[in-house]
């Protein structure tokens, strides 16, 4: 794959988190296509009501070399060989990357960039079962291997994808939703009577830094890793390399945004998750609602207003929960909120 250009990190720009409601890809894409036209970030949209298979866990699964899994009544469970469901994943993502390569090329003025988001290693691990039932976050050796075939797996994935989209920048969210649990030792284990052990930090570096230099070589321009507000691990984060750190602004403490404020002056993207979309039957807020939760705090930190442009602004949560119409409204109110940031920027 060609050397790319990263992003242009000098205007704030929008994107959401990857799940959308719905069954049918055609629709989904069109909808992201056309809210995030350039200079904001589309997206490859997860469409989880279609069932088994295309939910985040099955469809990174999917990607998994040398390692196969189906469903059994507690979850996805690594085999000895290739069945019916890992079929039906590896066929749902291919109709999503045959949908989008077939809007593309009808569009007059493709978006230079596309986003793709991926469950990341630990995340996947916490997910998958081993064949007696237990979790595999609980076995080094299950991690390590599912770590190493994930990053084994993703250069025919980023491939595929440009292949659909010739010549855009393909930016990729590796989401770690159960990091918090992880690194505390709560999941629990197969029977719930006991939890597994805490998985030691430097391990998590590792493995992250395993996939994300996997997908720079296979032409990835920028990584983020997506994790919850609750005891996110940014130190981790940006020791293993990643290009920013998406994360909902809920509830993160003073030291966190003094983080956040030291990985911008350092280059670093924050992914921010400020339209808290929480409660699908909520009103959205006012763009000056969302605007003042970052630039208050960004004033406070005293960050110049020049490094807005690191900023991509997100929903707080996936849009899986919401209507068609709830969702593309939400992608709307982004794509307001960054051009008031950007008003800003220019003083």
């Amino acid at each position: 794959m060609a050397t790319l250009t990263p992003p242009d990190p000098g205007q704030v720009t929008a994107t959401a988190l990857g799940p959308w409601p719905g069954e049918d890809p055609v629709e989904a894409t069109r909808i992201v296509r056309g809210e995030l036209g350039s200079p904001h970030l589309p997206f490859l949209a997860e469409l989880a009501d279609r069932g088994v298979g295309a939910d985040a866990l099955g469809r990174t699964a999917s990607l998994l070399v040398d390692l196969a899994v189906d469903v059994q009544p507690y979850g996805w469970r690594v085999v000895d060989r290739p069945g019916r469901d890992l079929k039906r994943a590896r066929s749902a993502l291919s109709t999503d990357i045959n949908v989008l390569a077939d809007l593309i090329g009808a569009e007059d003025a493709p978006s230079t960039d596309l986003k793709v988001q991926l469950r990341g290693p630990l995340s996947l691990a916490a997910g998958l079962h081993l064949h007696n039932g237990e979790r595999a976050l609980i076995d080094y050796g299950a991690r390590r291997d599912i770590a190493a075939s994930l990053a084994a797996g993703v250069e025919g994935h980023l491939k595929r994808l440009a292949t659909a989209a010739p010549g855009a920048r393909i930016v990729v969210q590796v989401d770690e939703p159960e990091i918090a649990s992880v690194l505390a030792g709560t999941i629990p284990t197969s029977s719930g009577y006991r939890t597994l052990r805490s998985v030691p930090g430097q391990e998590i570096t590792e493995s992250w830094r395993l996939v994300i230099d996997a997908l720079r070589a296979a032409g990835a321009v920028e990584v983020v890793v997506s994790v919850p507000e609750i005891e996110a691990p940014f130190d981790r984060i940006l020791a293993a390399g990643a290009d920013g750190i998406a994360v909902p602004l809920r509830a993160l403490t003073s030291r966190q945004w003094e983080q956040l404020a030291g990985a911008v002056e350092a280059g670093k993207r924050f992914w921010a998750g400020a339209l808290d979309v929480a409660d699908p039957a909520a009103r959205l807020p006012r763009v000056a609602e969302v605007v003042d939760t970052l630039w208050r705090p960004w004033r406070q930190l005293g960050l110049p207003a020049a490094t807005l442009g690191a900023l991509r602004v997100t929903p707080s949560n996936g849009l899986g929960r919401h209507s068609p119409s709830s969702a593309t409204a939400v992608l709307s109110r982004l794509t307001q909120v960054a051009d008031g940031l950007n008003q800003l920027a220019l003083g």
